[in-house]
Order: C-alpha cells, then structure tokens, then sequence
C-alpha cells in the first residue's frame, strides 16, 4: 500500500490514533458483552445473548486491528487482519440468521428486557461515532483493514439499532418478529461485507495528500465513503 502521501509525522499520528479508537472499541464492547449476556440469561432472552456474542464478535475484529498496529510495519500485516475481520463477519451473518430464523419460525420467543433496551440504546448513542472516526482515519491513512472494522462496528450499530426495536415493539405491542427480520437485512449486508474484506476490496484505501486533502478518483466507490 502506497503511504507516500503522507507524512511520516501525520501517518504516526494516524496509527496512534487507530491504536486508541481499537482500545475503546474493545473496551466498550467487553463491558456490552458482559452485559447483554447476563441480561439475556436472566431475562431468557436469546437475542440479548445474540447481541451478547455478537460484541465478543466486535473484540476479535478490533483485536485484530490491534494486533496489526502493534507492528513497526503494519502494511505487513494488512491481509491476515482482513482475513479475521472477514470470518468475524461471517460469523456474525451466521448467527443472526439462525437467531432470526429460530425467532421467525416460533421456537423462541424474545423476551421483555428493561435493561437490553437501554444497553441497545447506549449502544446505538457510542457505535456509530467509533464507525466514523475509525473510518476518517483509515481511509486518510490507507489502510483497508481500519476501514473494514469501521464497517464492522457499523453494523454492530444497526444491529442495535434492530435489537432496540425489537425489543420496544414487542414490549409495547407484542411484534416479536420486528427484530428478526431486520436482522435478516443486516446478515445480508454482513456477508457482502465479509466477501469484500476477505478479498481486501475496502472503499477508499489511497491515503489522502496532506498537500491537497484529496485522493485518487477511482478510490471511492462505496457509500461509506459519502462521509467525509
């Protein structure tokens, strides 16, 4: 990956910056874990455990970052990173389409969970902002595996994001097929994402010049590049 746009001063800064965003992602998502499976234990809740294991999901794929920004050289480490970011997003599509198809079909039932709807909704608050950040970042330093766990925290918001609806419609008005069927959509997106990171076909890797702010024009052509 071509890194001569940038600084050795800014690209330092860069990686820092990565190293920091991973560690609150780990973080964050250790304590959700912990929380939606003992949530989901007590309430029977198999998607509040599915959220659960979902956000140990999200701590292999930023391990991963992490473990490829621990080196001097992380271009050399690129592909084996974007190789575990992409089982970590199939395993993630896996399990929520059997959840939503065990859902669907009525062998379970999503139960009521006061504390999964606020875990759901601290979730969808934190997410999304970690997403953009780790993503500017990434793509201004040219790194597809950065970008594609941007991508995965993206999609462990929309499954809050799901979750939380699904646990408000079916706690106000009884829908309990709500979530799995928007959980179907995100396992969709989940596997297409997965594919492009096991292929390290990630939107945006040309770094940004820091003469010009700008990158190659054939270097963006993903919708998660519209924010800048």
């Amino acid at each position: 990956m071509n890194l001569a746009l940038l600084t050795p001063a800014r690209r330092n800064v860069l990686q820092r910056r990565i190293r920091v965003i991973v560690a609150i992602t780990i973080t964050w998502n250790v304590i959700e874990a912990a929380v939606a499976l003992i949530a989901g234990g007590v309430a029977s809740s198999a998607a509040l455990v599915g959220f659960g294991l979902d956000s140990i999901v999200e701590v292999l794929s930023a391990a991963a970052i992490a473990w490829q920004f621990a080196a001097p050289d992380p271009e050399g480490r690129e592909k084996t990173a974007l190789r575990v970011i992409a089982i970590s997003f199939f395993a993630l599509a896996a399990y929520v389409s059997v959840d939503a198809a065990l859902s669907l079909t009525g062998i379970r039932e999503p139960e009521h969970s006061i504390a999964g709807i606020i875990l759901a909704a601290v979730s969808l608050a934190v997410m999304p902002f970690l997403s953009l950040l780790e993503r500017r970042t990434g793509r201004e330093l040219g790194s597809a595996s950065a970008i594609a766990d941007s991508k995965q925290t993206l999609i462990c918001s929309y499954l809050s994001a799901a979750l939380l609806v699904g646990l408000l419609l079916n706690s106000l008005l009884g829908w309990a097929w709500a979530d799995s069927v928007a959980a179907l959509a995100i396992a969709f997106v989940a596997v297409r994402e997965g594919i492009q990171a096991w292929r390290g076909d990630t939107c945006c890797t040309t770094p940004v010049s820091v003469l010009t702010g700008e990158t190659s024009p054939d270097s963006c052509k993903d919708p998660c590049c519209d924010s800048k």
